[in-house]
């Protein structure tokens, strides 16, 4: 699917001009304004707004005016349903003020925290925003990296899930700015030449498992994403890593792997229980996983965090709306986001015809939100 735009009223025209600002039967609109007649030009806006046509073109084209004047011509432009063509006005200065975000899961809380962010950074500095799920699909991410010199898009912040070899080429040419969110192999100047932020999900991992190890459970079951992904794999390193701290062995019959997705967390968390049912809590790589858990154990009879305790990370808005309000690692998810903003923002205000600064690696450090599914076990020290 491709990008989608965030905003935008019901209708709206396209400049067929040379900017998509100017220009006499500029181009095709529909919309509130098309019922009253006629295409909206700088002409018309003119008539409307009482002012010169060299006027509407210099508060158009963003080169200033009096403020009255403007004031003037963006009412008249508004009442007229004139909508500036980003591709059109690309062809002449080489800026849509578009920016696109790429991420696996549009659905995901996590990825809405980002989208929040990224939105209110990119439209305060004039830019609209378009959305892109890839349902973690490689190709679909290539091809989103591939579709910057289409000159559609200024810039894209991309936010994959796995991270291949193809990947690394892909934003070595890209040809517009593109910042990442997720892990990227080397420190500059060695690595993809692209801006990154990252968490430390392992950290955060094992921040988790040793606060449940700490209120005195003992078999703690893993529910994890798809292993061959950057999140499923560091995950697995944390709970690893807290369970051999904690004098644990890890117990192949408490872990499983699945999709990040609620549905998937429920199932996933019956075949565990069916083969383990003493399980006393069970930590899972992401909230969905742990809402579809926690209906798991509600559905059998199973108390939290009495008899099993549960454990999610992002600290979504899941967490703090499920019952009991669920325990989990904040990522920094709304951070990672405002931060890939501003360095996108960065890249597309450098100047042109001198050297890119080096790339920019930044980390938001993971933080334990200790909530009621996680309580102390009966007789814990």
């Amino acid at each position: 699917m491709g990008p989608r735009g965030v905003g935008g009223g019901a209708g709206g025209w396209s400049g067929g001009g040379a900017d998509g600002l100017s220009g006499r039967g500029a181009g095709r609109w529909s919309g509130a304004g098309a019922e009253r007649g006629g295409v909206p030009t700088v002409e018309t806006i003119a008539v409307r707004a009482g002012v010169s046509i060299a006027s509407v073109s210099r508060v158009l084209n963003g080169h200033g005016a009096r403020p009255d004047t403007v004031t003037r011509v963006e009412r008249a432009a508004a009442e007229l349903g004139y909508v500036p063509n980003a591709v059109a006005r690309s062809l002449k200065g080489g800026r849509t003020m578009q920016v696109t975000f790429a991420m696996s899961d549009i659905g995901n809380p996590a990825y809405v925290s980002m989208v929040r962010e990224i939105q209110a950074v990119m439209k305060a500095a004039g830019y609209r925003l378009l959305l892109h799920s890839t349902d973690a699909d490689v190709e679909d991410e290539l091809a989103v990296l591939r579709s910057l010199a289409d000159r559609t898009s200024d810039g894209l912040v991309l936010c994959p899930i796995r991270i291949t070899p193809r990947h690394l080429d892909a934003l070595a040419r890209a040809a517009r700015p593109v910042v990442v969110i997720g892990s990227l192999p080397g420190t500059p100047p060695h690595g993809p030449p692209v801006d990154s932020v990252r968490t430390d999900s392992v950290t955060g991992a094992e921040a988790a498992v040793r606060h449940l190890i700490d209120t005195g459970r003992r078999r703690i079951a893993f529910v994890n994403g798809p292993a061959d992904t950057v999140p499923g794999h560091n995950r697995a390193l944390g709970y690893h890593t807290a369970l051999e701290a904690g004098g644990l062995a890890p117990d192949p019959e408490l872990i499983t792997t699945t999709d990040f997705t609620v549905e998937a967390g429920a199932a996933a968390l019956h075949g565990l229980l069916d083969a383990r049912p003493d399980i006393d809590a069970v930590f899972c790589a992401n909230d969905q996983l742990a809402l579809g858990s926690s209906q798991t154990l509600h559905a059998r009879g199973r108390s939290i965090p009495d008899d099993v305790a549960v454990a999610g990370m992002d600290d979504t808005v899941l967490a703090r709306a499920g019952w009991p309000p669920l325990t989990s690692v904040d990522l920094g998810s709304a951070e990672r986001g405002r931060t890939a903003a501003h360095m996108l923002l960065d890249r597309l205000r450098e100047p042109t015809g001198i050297p890119r600064a080096p790339a920019r690696r930044e980390i938001v450090m993971p933080r334990l939100v200790v909530r009621a599914s996680s309580a102390p076990a009966a007789g814990a020290v």
